[in-house]
């Protein structure tokens, strides 16, 4: 069965293989790349070609094809691919994991895409998984992120000082969350909204 959220400004939807190649396009060779300055920018970022890269992420299209929970959507905005959200267990057998956005055209940032594609995917994880939290790890520089977690009912849970180094200056790395019994007290309400 495939995937396709509607949101009021955002679809997400299943990954294609040439979903796989425009990630690829947005990572290595759009003029647009800023999204590398605010997504894990203190992790290294490995040059693969596209034949490499569609190989690392053809499991998003297994997910598919066995209608397993997915790990990554595409975001969509009137059928054009513009961001991805995704998510990772930090902790399976407590049932913690971590999830994300990244929107690659940044001339889709500040205008409530992101909020709505954010709502959208974190209900689709406690909808489908049996897990009692969801996270995020960003860093103090990622002031966009850290306001849309709170938008979403995320609180501060940890402020680890001076661990993340960006353009050669110390930022605290952030940690962020909401539990299952406070989403089920707003979701309504953000569904609503986003």
């Amino acid at each position: 069965m495939n995937i396709q959220l509607k949101g009021k400004k955002v679809t997400l939807r299943d990954f294609t293989k040439d979903d796989i190649q425009r990630m690829w396009y947005w990572e290595y060779e759009a003029n647009d790349r800023e999204h590398i300055q605010w997504n894990g920018p203190y992790f290294p970022r490995e040059q693969m070609s596209m034949e490499e890269y569609t190989k690392n992420y053809i499991y998003l299209l297994e997910e598919v094809n066995n209608n397993q929970t997915r790990s990554k959507l595409v975001i969509e905005k009137d059928g054009e691919f513009i961001g991805s959200v995704g998510w990772y267990w930090v902790s399976e057998a407590t049932k913690w994991c971590e999830n994300g956005l990244v929107i690659y055209d940044s001339r889709y940032w500040s205008g409530g895409f992101g909020f709505d594609a954010y709502v959208m995917w974190t209900d689709y994880l406690f909808t489908e998984m049996d897990i009692a939290r969801i996270g995020i790890s960003t860093w103090s520089g990622n002031e966009r992120m850290i306001r849309l977690a709170k938008k979403c009912g995320m609180i501060e849970e940890a402020r680890i000082r001076k661990a993340r180094i960006v353009n050669d200056t110390y930022f605290d790395s952030i940690k962020m969350g909401i539990l299952r019994e406070e989403w089920e007290l707003i979701r309504k309400q953000l569904l609503d909204y986003a």
